[in-house]
């Protein structure tokens, strides 16, 4: 067909020149020719992503050797003369011989014939439709569909923002559509440092990456941003702060955009761009007008800058450049609307369970107090004292002012310090919200009430009257029993942090039995998230039963809490300190030297003068009692003596401990006076423990039979602590021996010996079996019970190794002096060799028997009769 009146636009059928700075797309053009061997092939995408160019380019290059007929559509184009006239002009100039195009009426035989003529031509027909999208109307799609469906070598492409009304559920269907999207079209990290270079600017891969992270890939905002960087000597600096807002990028947003809307869609877009990201439900809330959801859905389908976060969701958000002009367009038009609209959304979102958005907005719209409270009153408050600052919510409030006078801001700000360790702030900050509740009166919420007593019983563990536990908690789990359960279920952290805190204070109170309980029921409820909070749960409950003389349920919560830091990525030099520390001391107690000395190695960084908890006290009681098992008695009590006078932060039971080891240290330092002005303090019904360190004291002065009446006392009491009653039978066999009484001291011995053998207790029984051993040489059954603390009980089935490799002779005099729970030092004096010799032996006695502990080495060495 000739156009002789030339009502057809010759540039309407003339493929796009190449933009002077374009970038090859080698990949997306090889998904076109691919594309193209299926009927339809569809590439929308937003304004600017480059849908034009990439097909123009997929034209020029004759990716196929076809006819290629080249259209660009426009409004007003969608009448059917005007649109099938120019579909048949554009098949006629590639050359395909298609029938005129007469008269007003295109219907079913026109096309039909249209289509007999495609099909007639000996290759496929590629038809590419640019901007079919924006056609109103949907004739010309049926007529289009239509011609796909009777011309079997038509091969057509359409471009557009939005996916143009043909069925394209149906094209999918029989597999006949292929896509290229928005997402599609983005250009690649590549891509961009190519077309920066283009434009004669030099990018490093963080500003690249930077760059494509806050354009999306967007194709127009990308060139834009190239204008902006051209000529710029620093670059790495400008591409950090180009925003939406810039001048060529909004010009661009508001000619392509916003003015294609009408006036209430403008208003939407304008009041929405406070949202990250936002439901229709939220919109809606934000804008205080219905229809939000509808409208969502149009902006989507025209690919307006808006889209769902991920298929299917009816989460959405705007692109971030696009974000950012809407942003700054409404502060510069409505700038006291902005508070507003974050307000709106801060109240539907804290109703609808989304805090940390919901703060977040109140907080934009300046209201501090109104986002503490939130925190507050959604029992979020433990979250706080988690995280600290760096936390998601804690980092919320970094720019809180400090003059603010609600008590639920401060409440938050004694939080943040709190869980960024700051004990100290945390107590200043509580003392004034107590002062500024106090002003308030009885006008405060249930959340916090409950966040009062959490920080109470928090600072109480380290605080001087730690005793008050006994009547803060049960009022605070009366408190959170009665608390909503919707908001506890979204903190399961609070009830477990009140349950720490519980058991922490009760340790610091002295209350030893019902700090393990509370403490164990705290680790055992403790949520993903707060795994920390568990490790120190579990490395003070260690140190607890370490006291008690369950050296076995010490060991275990130790080794679980390292096991759970190591689960949580914490290398070793970062382990819970108080878990090393009950790891030495249960091998200490059971004399297995070389693991006490690799536990205490292992605790010593991280137990100096700024360490908390009970960590470091207890460091210092056991390394004493290890420098006591090297006889240096001194160096023992000046440990001690620091750990005392630096020990205003320990437990009670752990203060009691340190200064009643101090007595017995200067009982056996032959320095009675001076362990006596330690125990005056006592009352006489202190305690079994303090009664054994006076019987010994009596003893030390000569006393003895004061001394039996009082050591047989604690022996025979029940429900005594393992290591006490210990204590107090090896007294009375050192009190038996002192009168050469050799049948009560085996008597007693063989008590003493029955009440270690559960936990293995070998240190106090070596600290006596040198004098003891002149009285019992001749018993052959007590020195074999002595030697057998710790082996497994008859009938226990151990797989024990077979030997490849014979122990040498000096290996085997090594063997008999472990077997003697002799110290590496006292063996190598008997042997006349150095402790470093002596250790060699080890080391190789422990290979050959497989054996991982000098006492496992000792029991298999006996099973297999060697010694």
């Amino acid at each position: 067909m000739n156009d002789p009146d030339a009502s057809l636009l010759a540039s309407k059928f003339a493929v796009p020149a190449a933009p002077p700075f374009m970038v090859a797309r080698p990949a997306l053009m090889d998904r076109v020719t691919a594309g193209v061997q299926a009927p339809v092939t569809l590439v929308t995408g937003v304004a600017g992503s480059g849908k034009t160019q990439l097909l123009a380019s997929w034209a020029r290059s004759r990716a196929v050797d076809w006819p290629i007929a080249w259209i660009t559509l426009e409004h007003g184009d969608e009448q059917a003369p005007t649109f099938w006239t120019y579909v048949a002009e554009g098949l006629r100039r590639a050359g395909v011989a298609v029938p005129a195009i007469t008269g007003g009426v295109v219907g079913r035989p026109v096309l039909s014939r249209l289509a007999a003529a495609v099909g007639e031509h000996p290759t496929p027909v590629v038809l590419i439709l640019d901007g079919a999208s924006q056609l109103p109307g949907r004739d010309w799609a049926t007529g289009l569909d239509f011609l796909i469906s009777h011309a079997d070598r038509l091969r057509v492409v359409l471009t557009g923002r939005w996916d143009p009304p043909l069925p394209l559920y149906r094209y999918r269907l029989a597999g006949e559509l292929h896509e290229l999207r928005t997402a599609d079209l983005a250009f690649t990290p590549a891509e961009v440092a190519r077309l920066m270079r283009l434009h004669g600017v030099e990018l490093g891969e963080p500003e690249v990456a930077m760059l494509v992270e806050h354009t999306e890939g967007w194709a127009a905002g990308i060139r834009l941003c190239a204008c902006v960087l051209q000529g710029d000597v620093d670059t790495a600096r400008l591409v950090g702060t180009i925003s939406g807002d810039e001048s060529t990028i909004a010009e661009y947003f508001i000619g392509e955009v916003l003015r294609r809307q009408p006036p209430e869609t403008r208003r939407f877009l304008l009041e929405t761009s406070v949202l990250d990201t936002f439901t229709p439900e939220l919109a809606a809330a934000v804008t205080a007008r219905p229809g939000a959801s509808r409208m969502l859905a149009e902006l989507t389908r025209e690919n307006a800058f808006i889209q769902p976060v991920a298929t299917g969701s009816t989460l959405y958000r705007y692109h971030r450049l696009f974000a950012e002009l809407l942003r700054a367009q409404l502060a510069w038009s409505e700038p006291d609307e902005v508070a507003l609209l974050h307000q709106r959304a801060a109240m539907w979102l804290a109703a609808h369970g989304h805090l940390a958005e919901a703060v977040g907005h109140a907080v934009q719209a300046g209201d501090w107090a109104g986002a503490a409270g939130m925190v507050i009153e959604d029992y979020a408050f433990g979250t706080l004292v988690l995280e600290g600052g760096s936390g998601r919510l804690g980092a919320l409030f970094a720019r809180m002012p400090d003059h603010l006078e609600s008590p639920e801001a401060v409440m938050v700000r004694a939080a943040i310090a709190y869980g960024d360790g700051d004990h100290h702030r945390a107590a200043e900050q509580f003392t004034y919200a107590s002062k500024l509740l106090s002003i308030r009166g009885s006008n405060c919420g249930d959340g916090l009430t409950v966040s009062c007593f959490l920080m109470r019983l928090l600072l109480l563990a380290h605080g001087a009257e730690p005793e008050q536990v006994a009547h803060l908690a049960p009022v605070a789990q009366t408190f959170l029993a009665v608390a909503p359960e919707q908001r506890l279920a979204r903190h399961p952290e609070l009830r477990m942090l009140l349950l720490a805190a519980e058991g922490a204070a009760r340790s610091g109170s002295g209350a030893v039995d019902e700090a393990v309980t509370v403490l164990t029921e705290a680790a055992a409820i403790a949520p993903p998230g707060a795994e920390t909070v568990r490790i120190g749960c579990l490395e003070h409950i260690a140190l607890l039963e370490a006291y008690r003389g369950r050296l076995g349920r010490a060991e275990t919560a130790a080794r679980q809490a390292n096991d759970l830091a190591g689960q949580c990525g914490l290398d070793r030099g970062r382990r819970p300190a108080g878990a090393e520390v009950a790891l030495a001391w249960v091998a200490l107690e059971r004399y297995d030297i070389e693991a006490a000395d690799r536990h205490l190695r292992a605790a010593q960084p991280h137990c100096g003068p700024n360490a908390t908890g009970p960590a470091p006290a207890a460091f210092a009681l056991v390394r004493s009692r290890r420098l006591q098992t090297r006889g240096e008695l001194r160096q023992a009590g000046t440990v001690l003596a620091a750990a005392a006078e630096n020990g205003d932060a320990a437990p009670r039971w752990l203060s009691r401990e340190i200064r009643l080891s101090r007595a017995r240290l200067l009982i056996a330092a032959g320095r009675p006076a001076d362990a006596e002005e330690l125990l005056v303090g006592y009352a006489e019904t202190a305690g079994p423990d303090v009664s054994v360190a006076r019987a010994a004291l009596l003893m030390a002065r000569g006393d003895t039979a004061a001394a039996y009446a009082m050591a047989r006392a604690v022996a025979d009491a029940a429900g005594v602590p393992a290591p006490v009653a210990l204590d107090a039978w090896l007294l009375l066999a050192m009190l038996a021996a002192g009168r050469n009484d050799a049948a009560e001291a085996r008597e007693a011995l063989r008590r003493a010996l029955r009440v270690a053998a559960p936990e293995s207790y070998r240190r106090p029984v070596h600290q006596v079996w040198s004098d003891l051993r002149r009285l019992l040489r001749d018993d052959g059954a007590l020195t074999e019970q002595y030697r057998n603390l710790g082996v497994p009980a008859t009938g226990t089935s151990v797989a024990e190794p077979v030997v490849v490799e014979s122990l040498s002779r000096r290996e085997l005099d090594v063997l008999r002096g472990m077997a003697d729970m002799l110290p590496t030092e006292e063996i190598a004096a008997s042997m006349y060799v150095s402790v470093n010799t002596v250790k060699t032996h080890v080391r190789s006695i422990l290979r050959k028997l497989s054996a991982s502990r000098r006492n496992e080495a000792v029991r298999r060495a006996r099973a297999m009769r060697l010694i």
